[in-house]
Parts: C-alpha cells; sequence; structure tokens
C-alpha cells in the first residue's frame, strides 16, 4: 500500500472542489497583489551606474535598447565563483525561456546582470544556451549594494562565525567554485525599471521566496506532485544546472 491516505473517487471529488475554491481565492488575492505592486511609486534613479556589455560599457538608460521598461535579475556570480550559482542558472533557464515574450509582447528588454568579469559571464553563458538573454557585468559594486545584493565581510561576519553554516550553502558555494563567503556575499534579486522622457525609475525589485513565482516555475509544477519539492531538512540537494543532471 502506498504510505498516503487512500480514499474513494468519490472522496477525492469532495475534497478537490473544495481546494479548487481555495485556489481560487489565491488567485484572487494574487490579483489584488499585482495591482497593489503596480501602484508603487516610482523612485528616481539619480546615481550613474555603468555596466560592461559586448558592445561596450553602458549606462542603465542605454540598456533599455529602445524599449520603456527594463527587468534585471541579478545573478550570483562573483568575482571569485568558477561558474554561475546553481539555483541562479535554474532561474536563468526560465528567465530565458519567456524572454522573447517579454521582449516582443510586453515591451520588456530583460538582462542578467553579476559583478563577475564580463569574459567569464559570456562564456557561462556560451556554456548553458541562454541564447535569449544578454548579460552584462557591474562597473564597481554600487549597483548591487544599494540594492541589498551585495554585502561586506563585517555584515557576514556574524553568520560565517556562527559555526552554523547551513550544508546547503556549503554545497552550492562547491558547486560555484568558491568557499561560504565568497557564495554568500552575493544576494539574488529582480530590479524592475522605467524609462520616460529620459529619466530613469526604479519601480519594483524582490528577492529569495519572491523569485518564486515569476522566476522559478519548476517549484510551481512541484507543488502539484505528491512528493512535492523533496528539499529541506536532511533531504539531499537536487538542483544542478541543466547539463549537470545526467552526471
Amino acid at each position: 500500500m502506498p504510505e498516503h491516505r487512500v480514499g474513494t473517487q468519490e472522496e477525492w471529488k469532495a475534497e478537490r472542489e473544495e481546494l479548487i475554491k481555495k485556489e481560487k481565492e489565491l488567485t484572487h488575492r494574487g490579483d489584488e497583489l499585482t495591482k497593489k505592486r503596480q501602484a508603487l511609486p516610482w523612485v528616481e534613479v539619480e546615481k550613474d551606474y555603468e555596466f560592461e556589455t559586448t558592445d561596450g560599457t553602458k549606462s542603465l538608460a542605454e540598456l533599455f535598447d529602445g524599449r520603456s521598461q527594463l527587468m534585471i535579475y541579478h545573478f550570483m556570480f562573483g568575482p571569485p565563483y568558477d561558474a554561475g550559482c546553481t539555483v541562479c542558472s535554474s532561474i536563468a533557464d526560465n528567465i530565458n525561456a519567456n524572454a522573447p515574450h517579454l521582449v516582443n509582447g510586453g515591451d520588456v528588454t530583460v538582462l542578467l546582470a553579476s559583478r563577475a568579469p564580463l569574459e567569464r559571464l559570456q562564456e557561462y553563458k556560451e556554456r548553458m544556451g541562454w541564447d535569449n538573454l544578454d548579460w552584462v557585468s557591474t562597473v564597481g559594486d554600487d549597483f548591487n549594494r544599494d540594492l541589498g545584493f551585495l554585502h561586506t565581510e563585517e555584515e557576514l561576519k556574524p553568520f560565517l562565525e556562527s559555526g552554523e553554516i547551513p550544508v546547503t550553502v556549503e554545497k552550492m558555494a562547491q558547486l560555484s567554485g568558491t568557499d561560504a563567503k565568497g557564495y554568500v556575499t552575493e544576494a539574488p534579486g529582480l530590479s524592475v525599471y522605467a524609462l520616460s522622457d529620459g529619466t530613469v525609475y526604479r519601480t519594483y525589485m524582490t528577492t529569495a521566496r519572491g523569485l518564486e513565482g515569476p522566476a522559478m516555475g519548476y517549484y510551481g509544477l512541484l507543488d502539484r506532485t505528491p512528493k512535492g519539492r523533496q528539499e529541506g531538512g536532511d533531504e539531499p540537494i537536487w538542483v544542478r544546472r541543466h547539463d549537470e543532471y545526467d552526471a
């Protein structure tokens, strides 16, 4: 017998109908959050950030590439990394697949941004096959730091000296070719901008679990399977780069 409650078709149907009601309620709450998200005040970006691109150094405004909206995924690939963060790579897989629709249907330029040298980013992008995305390297640390996606050694000291670094962090650092300090110095995030009359405005940003809905579609699918995500606690760390699963 399976290690789960087994019921009749009638029992399943009755409980499923109750679940549908809850799922619809969640959808409606999501619609309300979308309205609140889009109603946030815009904040003018006053600092002159610069980025290294395959077409030379560009300003934030120039990254819009003729469109009125810009979405940047802050990819964890710091200077000491040998390879991009494994989880960020899974997120980039999702963004790369959706980029053509955002660009052509949504008037949105979508980019990845990291602190590692541009040449290393481009080599990794070619390995991953992200043909729908451009990847830029930040000039200096201000861009990520100002958004809270870059931490100082002083800020990290309590965590690094606690002696309780999660095995997940150690493993992900190893997979990126760095140590725990090098890994957690970076943080993932999504920031969104609007360009109006030559002025750039920041309109939205999120990080951590806020990335699940828009950029980690596989979690939503796994949440609908009997075993779910199979992570946390003593569960093995299963996420890999898409070209590493066979290994």
